[in-house]
This record gives C-alpha cells, sequence and structure tokens, in this order.
C-alpha cells in the first residue's frame, strides 16, 4: 500500500524494485528557517549500520531515481533517500524560494532532524553538484562523498533568468511531453532497452504533484547549480568518482577534471554504461561504494 499523497498513476508501476519503493516512501514535517511552516519532505529510508548513506537525485527527478540501487546498499548500511526542495514529492509550499541556497538549507535540516550523524553522501547528475555544496556549507554533517556522472564542475551562464512568463510555462511544457522525456530517458542508457514503460512512469509521477512547474521555473530563474570547478579542492573527505563511460548527457570529460580538482579522491569508470550508473549497473554501482565505505584510504586510479 502505497502513502496516499503519491499519485494515483503508481499503480501503473510493474518493477518490483518500483513498487518496493512506493510501499517504502514516508513524509516527515521538516522545520527550517526557510518558512514559518514546516515542509513535508518525502524520503525512504531501510537498513542499518554505524554509518548512514544519504542519496541525492537529480534534475527534475526524485528517489525513485535510486530504486535500484538502495536496497542494495541496505543489505549492508543503513540507507536514506530523499527529495530535494523544489523537487520529487516534496512539498512545494507557495513563497518558498527554490535555490541552491534554499536546498543545502532544507536538506540540511532534513539531516538534522532525521540522521544527525556525518554521512556517505552520494549525488547523482545534479545530485552531485547538490552534494558538492551541501558537502563544501556543512562538512561537519559529510563523512565521505561520492560522485556519480555528477554536474557542478564548469562554470555556466544563467539564461535561466530570462525565463519569463509565459517562456518558463513553454520550457516546463516541453519537459511534461512524454515523448521529450521518453528521448532523454533513452539517451541516459548505454542499454536502450532499460528505457522501459516502468522506467518512464518513475521518471514522470512527480509531473503530478502541485505546483511541479512553478518550482521547475523558480529554481532555473534562480541560476540552478554553477560551477564548482574553483571551490573543489576544499573538499577535505574521501571522495568517490563513479562515471559511466558511454555517458551521453554530461559526456566524460569532466570526470577526470573532478578527480584532479578533489585531492582525496579516485575515478571508477563504469564500462557498457551511460549516464545513469545506478540505474544501469545497480550492483556494480552499490559494490564500489560499500566498498569505499569500507576503505580507510584511496587507492590509486582505476
Amino acid at each position: 500500500m502505497s502513502a496516499s499523497f503519491l499519485p494515483k498513476s503508481i499503480a501503473q508501476l510493474t518493477e518490483s524494485t518500483s513498487i518496493a519503493l512506493a510501499q517504502s516512501i514516508q513524509r516527515e514535517a521538516i522545520t527550517t528557517p526557510l518558512s514559518s511552516g514546516a515542509i513535508a519532505t518525502t524520503y525512504a529510508h531501510q537498513g542499518s549500520g554505524n554509518t548512514p548513506i544519504l542519496l541525492i537525485h537529480g534534475f527534475d527527478s526524485s528517489l525513485f531515481e535510486f530504486r535500484r540501487l538502495l536496497p542494495l546498499l541496505a543489505a549492508e548500511n543503513e540507507t536514506w533517500a530523499v527529495d530535494l526542495l523544489g523537487f520529487g514529492f516534496t512539498e512545494r509550499a507557495a513563497g518558498l524560494a527554490f535555490s541552491q541556497k534554499a536546498i543545502a538549507t532544507h536538506l540540511y535540516y532534513f539531516w538534522k532532524t532525521l540522521i544527525s550523524q556525518p554521512v556517505i553522501l552520494v549525488g547523482a547528475s545534479m545530485g552531485g553538484a547538490a552534494a558538492i555544496d551541501f558537502t563544501l556549507t556543512y562538512p561537519e554533517a559529510v563523512k565521505k562523498l561520492v560522485l556519480i556522472d555528477s554536474a557542478g564542475f564548469a562554470v555556466t551562464s544563467n539564461k535561466g533568468k530570462f525565463l519569463i512568463p509565459p517562456l518558463g510555462y513553454l520550457a516546463t511544457s516541453f519537459l511534461r511531453n512524454p515523448k521529450i522525456r521518453q528521448r532523454i530517458s533513452i539517451n541516459a542508457y548505454f542499454d536502450k532497452k532499460l528505457a522501459s514503460l516502468d522506467a518512464q512512469t518513475c521518471a514522470a509521477l512527480h509531473l503530478e504533484m502541485p505546483n511541479w512547474n512553478q518550482a521547475l521555473i523558480a529554481f532555473t530563474k534562480s541560476g540552478g547549480y554553477g560551477g564548482f570547478r574553483d571551490k573543489l579542492s576544499q573538499i577535505q573527505q574521501q571522495t568517490l568518482i563513479l562515471w559511466g563511460k558511454q555517458d551521453r548527457i554530461l559526456g566524460t570529460a569532466d570526470a577526470a577534471k573532478f578527480e584532479s580538482a578533489i585531492a582525496n579522491s579516485q575515478l571508477i569508470w563504469i564500462p557498457e554504461c551511460g549516464h545513469v550508473p545506478h540505474l544501469e549497473k545497480p550492483e556494480i554501482t552499490a559494490q564500489h561504494i560499500l566498498e569505499f565505505i569500507n576503505k580507510s584510504g584511496l587507492t590509486q586510479n582505476i
């Protein structure tokens, strides 16, 4: 039985991992300085262990992105996946600022309320940029960092600030189009067969949540995440960089740049894999993360 706040179309899920995750999703009212009211925040929590893992999804996505990876990690460690402010199934209350700073603040108070001990922070794609920002802002909350095909290296121009009505709504209508979303899904995988109907359903469920388009427009107009290239040297935590060898969404050039810029880091390439190793190669991805957690230091490049 899935939570009542989730869209009714969740009944269309067919993959066992998708159904299991849907049944485990919870909501917690998180009090933050961002608003007078608490923010209803969605998350999944499985497993047990000494050092918790916290998973952060990518752009216009949700914790369903970790439907295959989460149970593999939770078999050996306490594992959390959370919907960032403005994304997934977390409440998008009117008047909230959906910006990089607001996302980090909300994530900190989620961590402080429910976890409150240093985590292995895992960020995928835009979630990697969010994880880098969180690590730099709240270093005491992060024990180790894992970046999966991460955004956030190069400085990018903020073209989103020109998304004035009706351009913003046209952009979100474009992203809502099932054919467009399926094309993006296909490009994210090396193995095109993985862009299944269940995958398409998982990727679109959060579009049915109230104020999805307003929050996405506000985040884009805020500038989203720029590049952290000049700040990466400040990261002291051991960092694992996982990258799909055939990533056609972000490409592969930034993988080595991240490794060079973050002093205590290691890059591992995942062969025959696109932009989403946590979905395409979940067993291999989980193995690398669990080995990284258990290591006291990093080995030479692989």
